[in-house]
């Protein structure tokens, strides 16, 4: 295949993934983290003021909020207490900039998402050329055919979160590490010191890139060493060049900054500071990043610090949410394996399992024999394979030690490492014996994975592989963004209009505004109330979320309210509204004729 065939074939994937992201996200309302992320980077454009949304670095709101600036007579609620007083009151603030003073919700709310479509589309380009640049075409058009069909990143490329952002940046910036490794020009380096830098102002779960780059250098070292004295110099050289890397990442990491903190008091910003870290563990940490918060020149370096320390202090302390049936706010070790097994399509599990397999054959002597010299000369002709498994392996590490379970999205900057590395592995595999039989059960694989994802259209947030039922099951396994993020509010309220209910209760788990969407429709619902407060007849819409919370078995050592949705038991939904939000008619005729379920 040529380079101008294989250009041709990537450019119609590109393409298909952008339009089928661009057609689905109109559907969708608010999520839980846009409401956050949108309007603090509104804010940080026109006040550059960062006292909203410290917790994620400002580089992918920015490129949020950028199309907003051209939009005439926008309100912003500066005298709000949200803005005033509170601190970092990103959700109040959101709401009110959003849906209560009279500025276009919605109109923001696609604009806002239309430069995240770029970002998704930046990252398969990358896919593409890495793979293509060493494993030829073939491989660079199956590992961008996985991305492009990857129901995880259709559903979150859509959004104004960091979570694609950060795996954007995570693999090009991996990639640019890499080529100076290999050509330590001045131009690379520089290179790699800002996309470093750039990666680190997405999510501060960039900085795993340090350890991954550590292990990059440290055996990038031994594959060109042929003696310990070469070695070290070898290892002192590059350990200088990175130092200048890191160097020049912080200068661009304290220049962003700089812009937004411009505007923050210092007071302010330091009480902020000092507040947040109130319960932070390591008390010298949090002191010295309260000193400098109001220090002119290392400001912005203390509100970057601030945003780590707060990722850390959350990842430690986890969020509660629902699994397997058991409601916990500690975490389960098992979390991320088991979403990352039923949220991807289950053609490309099959082709991940048969890779692994296949690369374990072509070991062929037992691992244990020579095993030194086997891996060194491997490691001289492999190093991107090796590259890719290191920023796997690490990146998982740290993500089974977390407790904080809330979504496959975290998983997401491993994604592009794994593509690439089934997609290389499997064109290897692609050769005689049985040649044509292999290319067929290929075939077969990508049609039912194309066809699988096509099919959970417009609900990429919600879809589940076969493994586990599909989307219309996958509430009985996880929740949270995994399938319910408030993106089903429009189509509730939708669905209310149609079947011409006068008001309706609900129990909503997302970043809309409910009464904006229901108006006089709505009423106001919580699960811990006494459902016997519900008049007869009454309609009740509940998000899966605090439904499933509702419902699951506490954890030991779990002391929040549990159980108060076990009532709901007794009756079946008449609609599931995206397979997110499960409406119920509260009437003893519909406890006794328990309808079939009717999707909306």
């Amino acid at each position: 295949m040529s380079n101008r065939q294989s250009n041709i074939i990537a450019f119609l994937l590109l393409v298909f993934m952008f339009l089928i992201a661009l057609f689905s996200m109109r559907g969708d309302s608010l999520t839980m983290d846009e409401l956050a992320h949108l309007p603090a980077g509104y804010s940080y454009l026109t006040k550059k003021d960062m006292r909203l949304n410290p917790e994620h670095p400002p580089l992918v709101k920015d490129l949020s909020a950028s199309l907003l600036l051209f939009l005439k007579d926008i309100k912003f609620p500066s005298e709000a207490k949200e803005w005033q007083k509170d601190i970092n009151g990103q959700w109040g603030f959101g709401n009110k900039f959003l849906f209560k003073i009279g500025n276009p919700a919605d109109k923001i709310i696609f604009l806002g998402r239309l430069p995240m479509l770029l970002i998704l589309i930046l990252l398969g380009v990358y896919i593409f050329r890495w793979t293509r640049e060493v494993w030829g075409n073939k491989a660079g058009l199956l590992a961008l055919f996985f991305f492009s069909f990857s129901p995880t990143f259709i559903a979150h490329g859509r959004l104004v979160t960091t979570d694609v952002g950060a795996a954007t940046a995570f693999f090009i910036s991996t990639y640019y590490f890499v080529k100076f490794l290999k050509d330590s020009s001045k131009k690379n380096l520089v290179l790699a010191g800002i996309v470093f830098g750039l990666a680190q102002l997405t999510k501060f779960s960039a900085i795993l890139l340090f350890p991954i780059f550590a292990i990059l250098l440290l055996f990038f070292a031994i594959s060109k060493a042929n003696s310990k004295k070469e070695f070290l110099k070898i290892l002192g050289k590059y350990l200088l060049y990175s130092i200048i890397i890191i160097l020049i990442a912080y200068f661009l990491i304290w220049l962003v900054y700089l812009f937004h903190t411009w505007n923050y008091p210092a007071e302010k910003q330091a009480g902020d500071t000092k507040f947040i870290l109130s319960s932070f563990g390591s008390r010298k940490l949090a002191n010295l990043t309260t000193w400098m918060a109001d220090k002119p020149l290392l400001r912005p370096i203390a509100q970057y610090l601030l945003g780590v320390l707060m990722v850390i202090q959350r990842a430690v302390g986890g969020n509660t949410t629902y699994f397997l049936g058991e409601v916990s706010a500690a975490g389960w070790k098992i979390y991320f394996p088991t979403v990352y097994l039923i949220k991807q399509p289950l053609a490309f599990i099959l082709l991940l399992l048969i890779a692994i397999l296949y690369s374990a054959w072509r070991i062929k002597k037992p691992f244990w024999q020579n095993t030194k010299e086997r891996f060194l000369a491997w490691l001289k002709s492999h190093f991107e394979e090796f590259t890719m498994l290191t920023a796997i392996a690490v990146y998982w590490a740290f993500s089974l030690k977390s407790n904080l379970n809330i979504g496959v999205r975290h998983l997401l900057p491993v994604f592009p490492f794994t593509f690439v590395l089934v997609a290389k592995t499997t064109v290897q595999w692609i050769k005689p014996p049985l040649l044509n039989l292999k290319r067929t059960f290929l075939a077969i694989l990508l049609l039912w994975e194309a066809v699988s994802v096509l099919a959970v259209y417009p609900h990429f947030i919600a879809y589940f592989n076969e493994l586990v039922g599909g989307p219309s099951k996958g509430y009985i396994y996880v929740v949270d963004s995994n399938l319910d993020w408030g993106q089903d509010l429009k189509r509730l309220a939708k669905w209310v209009e149609k079947n011409n209910i006068d008001k309706i209760y609900v129990d909503y788990f997302g970043g809309a505004d409910t009464r904006y969407y229901l108006k006089d429709k709505y009423r106001p619902w919580q699960g811990t109330n006494n459902p016997e407060k519900l008049p007869k007849n009454s309609w009740l819409a509940v998000s899966a979320t605090p439904l499933q919370g509702g419902r699951g078995i506490p954890a030991p050592h779990f002391d929040q309210p549990s159980g108060f949705y076990l009532w709901l038991n007794k009756y079946n939904p008449v609609t599931v509204i995206g397979h997110s939000i499960f409406v119920y008619h509260i009437s003893p005729a519909e406890e006794k004729n328990r309808t079939e379920i009717r999707k909306w």
